[in-house]
């Protein structure tokens, strides 16, 4: 990685960290005006979408960054992988009527 990406993904992540500092320490309990209006609420998430995306693109991963979120050691799998091998086992195991 050049020098240059490497500052950009320096500025990059302080750019994310205030913007993150900015919603915590602005969180407000459900039925309190928020002092942020909803057009600056907005404009940080798609600060913060621009950030994770080129993110990405310095990292030269071509994957979608929704992909990458952490998940719970116990959560199931959103996909399966099934043998072909296996399928055609099992489906020649049966009986044929």
């Amino acid at each position: 990685m050049s020098e240059k990406q490497a500052s950009e993904q320096e500025i990059l992540a302080i750019m994310k960290r205030i913007l993150t500092d900015i919603a915590k320490e602005t969180f407000t309990r459900p039925g309190v005006r928020h002092p942020l209006s909803d057009n600056t609420i907005n404009n940080m998430r798609e600060c913060l979408k621009l950030i994770s995306v080129r993110e990405v693109e310095l990292s030269g991963n071509d994957t979608d960054v929704s992909t990458q979120r952490p998940r719970y050691v116990d959560e199931p799998p959103k996909s399966v992988v099934v043998s072909i091998q296996d399928v055609k086992n099992k489906s020649s195991d049966e009986p044929a009527e």
